[in-house]
C-alpha cells in the first residue's frame, strides 16, 4: 500500500496507476477546480469544520487535534469511506492533495497515517 501527501501548490502532476484525492474540506485558494488534476474531492473525510477552526495549524495542539480527528474518522459514515480508501491504496498508489503549507502537522497526515494502519 502506497499513500503519499502531496501539496496542491507543489504538485508535478499524476504518473501512471495513481488514484488523487484532494483532502481538504476547503477549496485551495487560488487553485482552478479545472486545473488541480483529481479524482475525487473527499471533503466529508477532512477534519470537521469545528475541529479545524479550534486547531489552526498550531504545532502545540497537534496530537490533540490528531487524536479527536482519528476519531472522527472512526464514526459512520467516515468509517466506509475510510475503508473505501484503503481498498483504493490497495490497487494503486493513493496521493493525498492538501492545500496545507506544514504536510508534517496536517489533516493529510493524520488522514495517511489512518490509511497505512491496519486499524480502524
Amino acid at each position: 500500500m502506497t499513500v503519499e501527501i502531496v501539496r496542491v501548490y507543489d504538485d508535478p502532476g499524476r504518473t501512471s496507476e495513481e488514484y488523487r484525492i484532494l483532502a481538504d474540506r476547503l477549496w485551495p485558494r487560488g487553485i482552478n477546480k479545472a486545473a488541480l488534476d483529481f479524482d475525487e474531492w473527499v471533503k466529508d473525510v477532512a477534519p470537521s469544520t469545528e475541529l479545524r477552526r479550534w486547531y489552526g495549524h498550531d504545532p502545540g495542539r497537534y496530537e490533540e487535534f490528531a487524536r479527536r480527528y482519528r476519531n472522527e474518522l472512526r464514526v459512520q459514515p467516515v468509517v466506509n469511506e475510510v475503508q473505501r480508501l484503503r481498498n483504493i491504496a490497495a490497487i494503486k498508489k493513493l496521493v493525498v492533495l492538501t492545500a496545507t503549507r506544514d504536510v508534517d502537522i496536517s489533516g493529510a497526515r493524520v488522514l495517511c497515517d489512518v490509511l497505512a494502519s491496519l486499524e480502524g
